[in-house]
């Protein structure tokens, strides 16, 4: 697709605009785009660490968050590293940490970031599919081991023997799976 302005360069920017419900479109080449000034503005510059200042300078009290919580996940901006001196403010402007001591140091902060981002705290980690499937058996094998042995010392013998046969049937997949 050619630039709609001057029809000779390839369009490399395509912006969708959506007014009380209208869509139009343009698509123009970047040296058009920076001519006419207007469609940069408000897009220059825009990277990954201008998306992260932004997710962590979000108003907390419109996502539904309280203010006891808000309270407790404050940190002044002036806070600062004690190992590498670089301040919250410094962060967020740049989105990248000094040193790996910053992670304590604006731990309270971060937190409800990491959670919008990522859905969680703490890193999970990920199992291929094709190897997943033993993977689940063998924990599940686990925590059945696990759970047997508390029925157990429970003295419930009823709800122990049935988790032995799961147990059991659990083992036979993992050996016909060999």
């Amino acid at each position: 697709m050619n630039c709609e302005e001057c029809g000779k360069r390839p369009a490399t920017l395509h912006l969708t605009k959506i007014v009380n419900g209208e869509k139009s479109e343009t698509h123009i080449c970047e040296q058009c785009a920076k001519e006419k000034g207007e469609y940069f503005s408000g897009f220059g510059n825009f990277g990954l660490n201008n998306l992260l200042a932004g997710l962590l300078n979000f108003d907390p009290m419109n996502k539904g968050v309280s203010s006891q919580q808000m309270n407790q996940n404050t940190v002044s901006p002036l806070t600062r590293c004690e190992t590498c001196g670089l301040t919250y403010t410094q962060f967020s402007k740049s989105g990248r940490f000094g040193c790996s001591d910053c992670y304590n140091h604006f731990g309270a902060k971060l937190d409800p970031l990491f959670r919008r981002i990522h859905g969680n705290t703490q890193h999970m980690g990920k199992v291929p599919e094709r190897t997943g499937s033993q993977l689940k058996i063998k924990k599940d094998l686990q925590q059945l081991k696990t759970a047997l042995q508390q029925h157990i010392a429970t003295e419930e013998f009823e709800k122990a023997a049935e988790i032995r046969d799961r147990i059991r049937a659990l083992e036979q997949k993992i050996e016909q799976s060999k």
